[in-house]
C-alpha cells in the first residue's frame, strides 16, 4: 500500500460505484482508455494526464488482490486511522510509524493480530510481513480489428498496428542504457521495502536507496530515461480462427501494457468488426441467403444453382412454392474451428415485375381469367 491508496479513489476516476463488477471496471476502463489515450489527443497534457491515473485505477482494481487490500486500506482511511493520532498519534502520512513516506501494509494488520482476531505480535505468536512493491503485471489494452465477411469465414492471419505504452525498444524493458543491466538493491536485497520495529508494531517501508523497485540502474536507457517503456507504435500479428464472428474478442497474451519491476506485459484485447456481405447475411453458424424466383418457377417448379461461399449448389423449387419458403442445404456454412458447421438457408422471393410488355401482359390477362376467390373464401365470413 503507498499514499495514493489513500489520497486517490480509484472508483471515482473510473467512474463506477465501489460495488462494481470486474467485468463493469474493464467495460469503464476500455471507454475511457479510447476517449483520452494519447493519439486520439495528441498534444493534449490534460488528455495525457488523465490517460495514466485511468491506468493507474485499472491495474490496482482489475487484479482482485489488490483491489481487496485497497478497498481495506481506503475503509480504515474513512475511520481516521491514518490522521492525526490514529496509530501511535503520529498519523499518516507525516508521523507516527516510520515518519515521511512510510507503507502501512495490510497485511502488517492482519500479522498484529494474528491473522484470525488474536493479539498476534503482542506475544510474539504472529507473522510479520516485508514483502515490497514485488513485480506488478501490466495492464490490459485494447484494440480494434476491421475484417472483410470472406476473412471472417476462413480466418486469417493479419498484422495489427497498436500504439500505447510498450517495453523500451532500446533496453527491452530494463530501464538500463545497454549493455549495462539492473543490479539488485543491496540494502532491501531486492524486495523493494525495509521492516521496521517500533515497541510491539511491525510496520515497512519503501527502500530509501532504490525508491521501493527493489533494483538499482547506475546507467539509465537514454531513450526512456529508466522507467523501461515508451509510447510507440507496434506492429502485432493477429491470427483470427476461421468461423470468427463480428464482435468476438481475441486476448493476445503478453501484448499489452509492459510490467513493472519485472512483471509480466498485459493481454491484448482485440475486438473484431465483421464488414457485412453485399449478398450472405449470419444466424449464428448459418449463412442467409435470399433467391429471387419468378411466379412461373414457383408455380411450374425448377432446379436453381445458388452460390455459397466455397462454390455453388444445385437447389430444387418444388412446384407451388410460396414466398418467402426457406431451403436448408446442409453442411454448407460457417465452419468454425470449434464447434458444429453451420447450414445454408436460401429464402426464396417470387420477383413480381415492375413493368410489363404487350405480349406479357396479354398472357398474365389469360392466366388471370382462370382466377377463382375460392383462396379467399376464408375471408367472406367478415367482409361488410
Amino acid at each position: 500500500m503507498n499514499r495514493e491508496w489513500v489520497e486517490k479513489d480509484f472508483y471515482s476516476v473510473l467512474g463506477i460505484s465501489a460495488e462494481a463488477t470486474q467485468d463493469e471496471i474493464k467495460r469503464a476502463y476500455r471507454k475511457l482508455a479510447q476517449q483520452l489515450h494519447p493519439d486520439a489527443n495528441p498534444g493534449d497534457a490534460s488528455a495525457e494526464d488523465r490517460f495514466k491515473d485511468v491506468s493507474e485505477a485499472y491495474a490496482t482494481l482489475s487484479d482482485q488482490e489488490q483491489r481487496k487490500e485497497y478497498d481495506q486500506v481506503r475503509r480504515l482511511a474513512s475511520t481516521g486511522a491514518f490522521a492525526g493520532g490514529g496509530f501511535g498519534g503520529g498519523g499518516y502520512p507525516g508521523g507516527g510509524f516510520g515518519g515521511p513516506g512510510a507503507q502501512f501494509r495490510v497485511e502488517d494488520l492482519t500479522d498484529l493480530f494474528g491473522g484470525g482476531g488474536g493479539l498476534g505480535d503482542l506475544f510474539g505468536g504472529g507473522r510479520r510481513r516485508t514483502g515490497g512493491a514485488g513485480p506488478i503485471r501490466g495492464v490490459d489494452t485494447a484494440a480494434d480489428l476491421n475484417i472483410s465477411f470472406e476473412e471472417a469465414f476462413s480466418g486469417v492471419t493479419t498484422t495489427l498496428q497498436v500504439r500505447g505504452q510498450a517495453a523500451c525498444s532500446h533496453c527491452g524493458g530494463s530501464g538500463a542504457e545497454p549493455p549495462s543491466r539492473p543490479k539488485t538493491c543491496p540494502t532491501c536485497g531486492g524486495s523493494g521495502s525495509i521492516a521496521q520495529n517500533q515497541g510491539f508494531f511491525s510496520f515497512s517501508e519503501p527502500c530509501p536507496q532504490c525508491r521501493g523497485s527493489g533494483t538499482i540502474v547506475d546507467d539509465p536507457c537514454t531513450v526512456c530515461h529508466g522507467s523501461g517503456a515508451e509510447v510507440r507504435t507496434r506492429s502485432i500479428k493477429v491470427r483470427i480462427p476461421a468461423g470468427v464472428k463480428d464482435g468476438a474478442t481475441i486476448r493476445l497474451a503478453g501484448k499489452g501494457g509492459p510490467g513493472r519491476n519485472g512483471g509480466p506485459a498485459g493481454d491484448l484485447l482485440v475486438k473484431v468488426h465483421v464488414t457485412p456481405h453485399p449478398v450472405f447475411g449470419r444466424s449464428g453458424n448459418d449463412l442467409t441467403l435470399t433467391v429471387p424466383i419468378s411466379f412461373s418457377e414457383a408455380a411450374l417448379g425448377t432446379k436453381l444453382s445458388v452460390p455459397t461461399m466455397d462454390g455453388s449448389v444445385r437447389v430444387k423449387i418444388p412446384a407451388g412454392t410460396t414466398s418467402g419458403k426457406v431451403f436448408r442445404v446442409r453442411g454448407r456454412g460457417v465452419d468454425p474451428e470449434k464447434g458444429r458447421p453451420g447450414d445454408l438457408l436460401a429464402r426464396v422471393e417470387i420477383q413480381v415485375p415492375a413493368r410489363l410488355s404487350k405480349d406479357e401482359k396479354q398472357l398474365l390477362e389469360q392466366l388471370a381469367s382462370y382466377d377463382t376467390d375460392e383462396m379467399r373464401a376464408h375471408l367472406d365470413t367478415y367482409l361488410t
